[in-house]
């Protein structure tokens, strides 16, 4: 059951994920023929609330209001991974799980969740640029940083900014079907599913490693990525047995010559779909996968996305070319 929803909020928190659960949850589409939810923006910190964009938000509802609700929401705000949190807003949080509502976080608001013990032992997610801090915090959080969101029982996570909206959509058609969650998307003019995951948005520019001995071997190979190699070339090519230069490698890179040979060659098929109309065989012949099916595979196990959305994401319609 959805019927019941509380956006809860903190001092400082984001407005624009706060605009998704009203634009989700909050608008009466009932002339459209859909479900209308009895919404509420709830303060957690007095009746007059500051946003990070320098306006405040006043709402007449207090911690009291979540007591109904059959989903509480807990939008992101500003320094939410050092800032410590109301012991009443966490009672509240538990409290709902208790009862059986669902409770859901949009990007930093995971941290709210987390200090409220509802991540332990639980799979979830927030922006990839503060799960590794989430995952310090929490350590009984399981954090998958590559996902738009988790859905984890009574607890779902989002992570930055417009994965809130897959998130939100994600639950209403749970709770409503596929035909109201397509018509709210429709009306929001988003996608009603994204493929893929948040890996294909963090950016990840070309490492520079410190590398006392395989450092001009790194060059060499970031030079050639066309090219096939093998331990026993790139062995030779830093003048080592390949045992040595294995260990070496490992210990320099902190990871094996086939992995970080991997890594760069999605790395440049990334920055050749976002700036170049190459066919995809021709950027799978420039980065060493051979043929665009090769790319394809390569690229959905690092990513969580085929090469063509990626483009199609990064560059727009316009820049389709071959289907890969």
């Amino acid at each position: 059951m959805l019927k019941n929803v509380a956006a809860l909020l903190l001092d400082e928190v984001h407005p624009f994920e706060l605009g998704v659960l009203c634009e989700v949850f909050g608008l009466d589409r009932s002339d459209e023929g859909l479900p209308v939810h009895d919404f509420a923006v709830v303060s957690a910190e007095g009746p007059v609330l500051r946003t990070h964009a320098g306006f405040t938000i006043s709402t007449p509802y207090g911690l009291d209001r979540l007591e109904e609700a059959d989903l509480i929401a807990v939008p992101a705000g500003s320094h939410f991974m050092e800032r410590e949190y109301p012991q009443e807003v966490l009672d509240a949080l538990r409290r709902a799980v208790e009862r059986g509502a669902r409770v859901l976080s949009v990007c930093s608001g995971a941290y709210v969740l987390g200090a409220a013990g509802l991540l332990d032992g639980r799979r979830c997610t927030t922006h990839w640029r503060h799960a590794a801090e989430l995952a310090r915090r929490f350590p009984k959080a399981i954090v998958e940083p590559d996902v738009l969101y988790v859905d984890e029982g009574p607890v779902i996570s989002s992570a930055g900014t417009a994965a809130g909206i897959d998130a939100c959509l994600h639950l209403v058609r749970q709770a409503h079907g596929p035909a109201v969650a397509n018509a709210i998307a429709r009306r929001m003019v988003v996608p009603p599913h994204r493929d893929g995951g948040q890996a294909q948005y963090i950016q990840r520019p070309l490492p520079r490693t410190r590398c006392d001995t395989v450092g001009d071997t790194l060059a060499w190979m970031e030079a050639h990525l066309d090219q096939e190699m093998t331990v026993e070339q790139l062995a030779a090519q830093s003048h080592m047995s390949p045992r040595t230069f294995a260990r070496r490698f490992q210990q320099e890179t902190g990871t094996t010559p086939y992995r970080w040979l991997l890594r760069q060659r999605v790395l440049l098929a990334q920055h050749l779909l976002e700036t170049s109309d190459e066919t995809m065989d021709t950027i799978a012949g420039r980065t060493g996968f051979g043929n665009a099916a090769a790319l394809r595979h390569q690229f959905v196990r690092s990513l969580g996305t085929t090469p063509n959305a990626y483009r199609r994401t990064f560059r727009g319609p316009a820049a389709m070319t071959d289907a890969a």
